[in-house]
């Protein structure tokens, strides 16, 4: 079963940085489209940012400028960096692929990994 796999959260002070990584399971070839998202305690999960599969990105206005996505396609990984951490950005983060590519081609679909958490001291 194909699975996404979220690392690199950690605890930081306000103003610090950290990048996550976000990669597919032993399964997996290559991610198609992949979207970051976040959900505070008490809150609806929702998008940060997303890139596609030519490495075109988009970013919710909280993140713009602080927040980058990226991928290294020869690892099948998708990046988070963050910079200029704020509490608010506080949360546990998830990647989402649209698709995956394994042995038997792509496969369209939705998937998620489990989430790693990231926490903003003030």
């Amino acid at each position: 079963q194909v699975q996404l796999v979220e690392s690199g959260g950690g605890l930081v002070q306000a103003g610090g940085s950290l990048r996550l990584s976000c990669v597919g399971s032993s399964r997996t070839h290559g991610l198609g489209a992949v979207g970051w998202y976040r959900q505070a305690p008490g809150k609806r999960r929702a998008l940060v940012g997303s890139i596609n599969s030519r490495g075109g990105t988009n970013y919710d206005d909280s993140v713009k400028g602080r927040f980058t996505i990226s991928r290294d396609n020869a690892k099948s990984t998708v990046y988070l960096q963050m910079t200029d951490l704020k509490p608010e950005d506080t949360a546990v983060y998830y990647c989402n692929s649209a698709g995956v590519w394994t042995s038997d081609g792509y496969s369209q679909g939705d998937y998620w990994g489990q989430g790693t958490q990231v926490t903003v001291s003030s």
